[in-house]
């Protein structure tokens, strides 16, 4: 006589796990994943109505903030020498002769510090040099 009947139990996958980690791996990469494109410093660009030209290749993205702080490409420098700066941009342009260079000056910064970018970008000869701006609403 058998007391004890066997039963034969299917073995199941339990799914919950599986999907904690699947949120938990959705919820990283959407943390993790830049959209659009910050810069390190804030930036109060000054208006304009045109429109930006197009751009071929990789620019030299030039920060400069409402203190003078220079920026290259999200680094920012030591000091804002010309020296300094000579240095970066020629880093920053690697082995291209001509790259597009885009100053992003605070409204409020020092024209001085404009000034001294365009003049080391001439120096280096690099002469497709940009302003960025931006674009002016149309408020009726």
């Amino acid at each position: 006589m058998n007391i004890h009947p066997t039963s034969h139990n299917e073995p199941e996958i339990n799914l919950t796990p599986l999907i904690d980690v699947v949120f938990l791996l959705l919820i990283f990469f959407m943390v993790s994943t830049s959209f659009i494109h910050e810069s390190e410093m804030k930036v109060d660009l000054p208006e304009a109505t045109t429109r930006p030209m197009e751009q071929q290749g990789p620019p030299i993205q030039v920060t400069i903030g409402k203190g003078g702080k220079i920026a290259i490409n999200g680094k920012r420098l030591l000091n804002n020498q010309s020296a300094t700066l000579t240095a970066a941009i020629k880093e920053a342009a690697g082995d291209r002769q001509h790259p597009h260079v885009i100053i992003s000056a605070d409204a409020k910064t020092d024209y001085q510090s404009v000034v001294t970018v365009m003049d080391v970008a001439q120096q280096l000869g690099f002469e497709r040099l940009s302003l960025a701006t931006a674009q002016r609403r149309n408020d009726p």
